[in-house]
């Protein structure tokens, strides 16, 4: 059975993780990144425009944080699934970041070992939380 199709938004402010993260999911066929963004307005308005599948956030952006537009994101694009990838391994940063209703949180050391199965699980509808956090949980 041919999976279907999964649109992604790829929000970081760094263009070079950007492509690292685009070449990753340019290794799995049913990824379609449809548009990146590089500061936290631009995810939300295109979060509005494009209402896609699943949103790779980072915490920190320019303009609006990853919180904040999670926040608003959750608004505009209610659907959509959101996984923070983030150099942010505080634990209570991901547990905010899930308490706003995100799916996932992977600190970006992890992202080679542990986005893909980060979204495999969001996309069944489980949550993710990945390893290298500091604090508890």
């Amino acid at each position: 059975m041919k999976k279907l199709l999964v649109t992604v938004l790829l929000v970081d402010d760094f263009e070079p993780f950007r492509a690292v993260v685009s070449l990753l999911l340019r290794e799995k066929p049913q990824f379609q990144i449809v548009a990146e963004a590089s500061d936290g307005l631009e995810a939300v308005e295109k979060s509005r425009q494009l209402q896609p599948d699943l949103i790779l956030l980072d915490i920190s952006l320019p303009k609006l944080n990853g919180i904040n537009a999670a926040e608003q994101i959750r608004e505009v694009a209610p659907q959509s699934k959101i996984i923070f990838v983030t150099q942010d391994n505080s634990a209570d940063t991901a547990q905010k970041a899930i308490a706003l209703g995100a799916m996932g949180y992977v600190v970006k050391v992890k992202v080679g070992s542990e986005l893909l199965k980060a979204i495999d699980l969001v996309l069944q509808g489980k949550q993710f939380i990945g390893t290298g956090l500091t604090g508890d949980l």
